[in-house]
């Protein structure tokens, strides 16, 4: 019964959002200990923002309030199945569960299609919409030297 209040409550949101006119129609909130930590709707169109998805925000708004990059022991509930780029958050974030309402067969029915993203992540670079080309630099790897002889990184 827990779950579904919580799920409930992401379901508000998007609903409210839509009634608002605040952005698209999703929610989601991040939930640790049975405490609400993080809330968030889209507003990709009025934060003229693409990665303004709820996920996100919800994700960013309970990393504040933790203070920390990850949710361990967190749970998202969210009005709808993650989008590619969402899902990507969710995995780096950590937490233990998502719970969703929607599925995206049931968003792309509402003009929500992100199956495009799903084919174009298995081709290869070059036969992709937006090309992608990997270009040659002496100095390629020096981010990453720089990370390694680094005595103050944090590992994530």
């Amino acid at each position: 019964m827990l779950h579904e209040r919580f799920l409930q409550q992401a379901i508000q949101l998007a609903v409210e959002n839509v009634k608002s006119n605040n952005g698209g129609p999703f929610g989601a909130i991040v939930v640790k200990d049975g405490q609400v930590i993080g809330k968030g709707v889209n507003t990709v169109t009025t934060d003229h923002d693409p990665t303004a998805h709820a996920e996100i925000q919800a994700i960013r708004d309970a990393c504040k309030h933790l203070n920390h990059f990850q949710l361990d022991d967190c749970i998202i509930y969210t009005s709808c199945e993650p989008c590619p780029m969402c899902f990507g958050a969710i995995y780096w974030a950590r937490p233990k569960k998502v719970y969703f309402a929607c599925t995206k067969q049931e968003a792309a029915n509402a003009g929500f299609d992100d199956q495009f993203i799903y084919d174009e992540l298995a081709l290869s670079h070059g036969n992709r919409q937006i090309q992608m080309e990997k270009l040659h630099s002496q100095a390629k790897l020096s981010p990453f030297e720089a990370w390694i002889r680094s005595g103050e990184r944090v590992e994530y």
